[in-house]
């Protein structure tokens, strides 16, 4: 078994005289390293669901005209027979005043939100995927690897993968632009930079909650529901 990158360093005190004992708590180490990055790409496949799934809902709200428009029924289908039909219901309101085009758009202002703080995640879990505590170093990683069977399939639903570079593409803030270059995530961070990476994870910098608050707030008075 390679040596661990922290055990050397680590004073052990009263513990130090233990025979093998770096040895034996470097193999639980390295086991319970395994274990948490298996748990953290299972939780990142997992919120890709979870924005695939918004992403095909905020795409399913057309509403399109069926027959003739002379018809004194109006008449409706998920389905286009017209070329020309936006898919909007006609312009029609759906509950009290809002529009199809209405709920698509606060749907695609939500979305989006989620798109890029799954893509700023997503550079997270590779940098933490690429973390190991052995000497050298083990499963550095790109940031264009797959990092699951069909994950660019995936990302391309999510418009995060581009068939131009064949790459995924580079994560950004709301409103910015991404310069971030293609560098290899191989570097070993120290305790200040886990800190940074764990409050970007937690602190959700893509996610504008209260703009999520007034969204619910609106389309819940729209739909005389209420949304939490």
């Amino acid at each position: 078994m390679p040596p661990l990158l922290y055990m050397p360093s680590m004073e052990l005190g009263a513990l130090r005289d233990i025979p093998n004992i770096k040895k034996k708590a470097s193999q639980k180490l390295f086991k319970q390293q395994v274990l948490h990055q298996g748990k953290l790409l299972s939780s990142y496949k997992h919120m890709v669901s979870v924005v695939i799934h918004m992403v095909n809902i905020s795409r399913s709200m057309k509403c399109f005209l069926k027959g003739a428009s002379s018809s004194p029924l109006v008449h409706f289908s998920g389905y286009s027979e017209d070329k020309n039909d936006p898919g909007d219901g006609g312009g029609i309101p759906v509950f009290k005043f809002w529009t199809i085009s209405c709920f698509e758009e606060v749907a695609e202002e939500l979305v989006q939100m989620f798109i890029l703080e799954l893509n700023l995640k997503r550079l997270l879990v590779v940098e933490l995927l690429s973390i190991s505590c052995k000497v050298p170093p083990l499963n550095s990683l790109h940031w264009s690897d797959e990092l699951y069977p069909g994950e660019f399939s995936d990302l391309s639903i999510c418009n995060l993968y581009s068939e131009e570079t064949c790459k995924p593409v580079y994560p950004r803030l709301n409103d910015q632009k991404s310069e971030m270059p293609a560098a290899r995530f191989n570097q070993q961070p120290d305790h200040d930079v886990l800190q940074v990476y764990l409050t970007t994870w937690l602190a959700e910098v893509n996610i504008d909650s209260d703009r999520v608050d007034e969204i619910f707030v609106e389309v819940g008075e729209e739909m005389h529901v209420t949304i939490s």
